[in-house]
């Protein structure tokens, strides 16, 4: 065990990071890793054991202080293009057949689907534009 060098295990600690990376997707843990590998390359150049951890610690922490706010902003933002239901909502449709709080079916977006009134007192007739506010299952709201 004592032959086999430093930066060798330095790489080992960094496949061992990896691992829990690819089984549970936390991106964190290929930070680690990559400061790990950092580590190997220290001690590949001759740096001494401290050095190595130093590197180690100032290259995850620098990675997990960059990296992980950017890709949390990039996660939370929502697709610029809408598609499905989601594309759906906001449309106008024009009323087939008479809709109101319990039924009735619309023109929308070149189909024909069931729809409801939000509003279950009001009631759209023949003809008449409406406004698609939700998508339940599918039946669409209309205002």
């Amino acid at each position: 065990m004592n032959d086999i060098d430093a930066w060798v295990w330095w790489l080992v600690g960094a496949a061992a990071l990896g691992i829990p990376l690819v089984v549970t997707a936390m991106p964190e843990f290929g930070m680690l890793a990559a400061g790990a590998v950092a580590a190997a390359v220290a001690a590949g150049f001759g740096f001494g054991a401290v050095a190595q951890v130093l590197v180690f610690i100032v290259v995850s922490v620098a990675l997990i202080a960059v990296v992980r706010p950017i890709a949390n902003r990039h996660g939370n933002q929502r697709p610029q293009l809408a598609t499905g239901i989601d594309a759906l909502k906001g449309k106008q449709a024009v009323v087939l057949e008479r809709v109101d709080g319990s039924g009735g079916r619309i023109k929308l977006a070149g189909e024909v689907w069931s729809a409801r009134a939000l509003d279950t007192d009001r009631a759209y007739d023949v003809g008449q534009e409406v406004d698609v506010v939700d998508i339940e299952g599918a039946t669409a709201i209309v205002i």
